[in-house]
């Protein structure tokens, strides 16, 4: 049975659903949704890139700024945790580079969350042995070390509201297709607007995700000591409210193409919502965590030399001149087209309070958070 009839099904046996358990149903439906069919879905035959993807010096210069806070925490046993790991492309790339530093290597310990289970577990299985493999943090011990999300809170199922005479959340209903409908929305909901001082617009729709609530409070409970670097498109407070994005930031993806239409190609399309990077900040100050530092990816990537790491790469595989234009074209992907989208926060727990490499060229508008 196709995951949209399956979804009409329930929509007919139980009423109308709510927007998050919809994102849900077709991003994680077990076997049937975006994330768990047996299909690729990033690259050329898939729906869209990511920088993971297009080359390894993306996961090498993370893996730099990883090596620092390995220093900074004094050295010792240190713990990766991935979520999110897909192929183990990132994992690839960064256990590549820090396998150069032997005592760090020795005492590394990386594990992959991977909520959607192992797709190929044979390639997996091969994939390091300095990796296993997850379901959730609580699965393991984390004293100290560093966790790491890469374009996953994008894809946490959101809470869609408007706001009307009342704050009032959207609903999945269908009529010969689906539509959507209102009804008040429940408490959890207008205080997630309360707590941070949120005056919605009327007619102005947002997302919420609660689920970002939940992740982080579990990470900070999980981790001892250490540091959580997110990397993913969105915006602070101070540009999420704008009047040119009264619709939201919804957007489905299928086949290299970006729509607004959420309702097509049910489990086979990619549906994300921008990260309110405020907010993941508040959330964790309130559970524990200091902010280290906000920029984006191309400042992240610049201060850690990607320019050169990409250049090296180009040149072992091609002649000088093909290796230059393959790495200008990388540079203007990985730096300037995703590099002024997507957003890093570097946050911290455990007292370490010192400055990071990745940090040591912010843009002046994302020194501060909104």
């Amino acid at each position: 049975m196709e995951l949209a009839e399956l979804i009409i099904q329930k929509i007919k046996s139980t009423g109308p659903v709510n927007f998050e358990e919809f994102m849900e149903m077709c991003l994680y439906y077990p076997g049937l949704g975006y994330y768990t069919a047996a299909q690729d879905r990033i690259g050329t035959n898939g729906d869209f890139y990511t920088s993971v993807t297009l080359t390894p010096a993306f996961g090498i210069s993370i893996a730099k700024q990883i090596e620092e806070m390995w220093h900074h925490l004094g050295e010792g046993v240190f713990t990766i945790v991935e979520y999110g790991g897909g192929g183990g492309d990132l994992c690839r790339a960064i256990l590549s580079a820090l396998k150069n530093n032997k005592e760090l290597y020795e005492q590394l310990q990386y594990r992959i969350i991977e909520k959607c289970g192992i797709k190929d577990r044979d390639n997996n299985r091969r994939l390091h042995e300095k990796v296993t493999w997850h379901h959730c943090i609580d699965e393991f011990t984390m004293t100290k070390g560093c966790i790491l999300s890469n374009e996953l809170l994008d894809n946490f199922p959101v809470h869609q509201v408007v706001m009307e005479d009342e704050l009032m959340e959207v609903f999945v209903d269908f009529q010969n297709g689906f539509v959507e409908t209102t009804r008040p929305a429940g408490q959890p909901l207008i205080d997630y607007f309360l707590e941070l001082n949120i005056e919605l617009p009327k007619g102005f729709r947002a997302e919420i995700s609660l689920r970002v609530i939940s992740w982080i409070q579990e990470l900070a409970n999980a981790m001892k000591q250490g540091y959580l670097i997110t990397i993913d498109y969105g915006y602070t407070l101070a540009e999420f409210y704008k009047p040119h994005r009264s619709r939201g930031t919804l957007l489905a993806y299928y086949q290299h193409s970006v729509s607004d239409d959420l309702y097509n190609h049910i489990g086979q399309q990619d549906i994300t919502a921008h990260v309110n990077f405020s907010a993941l900040s508040h959330w964790g100050r309130k559970n524990g965590l200091t902010d280290c530092g906000f920029t984006d990816q191309c400042h992240f990537l610049l201060s850690l030399g990607a320019p050169d790491i990409i250049k090296r790469i180009m040149e072992e595989k091609a002649d000088v001149v093909t290796a230059a234009r393959k790495a200008a074209l990388l540079n203007y992907t990985l730096l300037m087209d995703m590099g002024y989208k997507f957003k890093v926060l570097i946050q911290e727990k455990g007292g370490c309070n010192k400055d990071l490499c990745g940090l040591s060229v912010l843009r002046p508008d994302t020194k501060k958070q909104g």
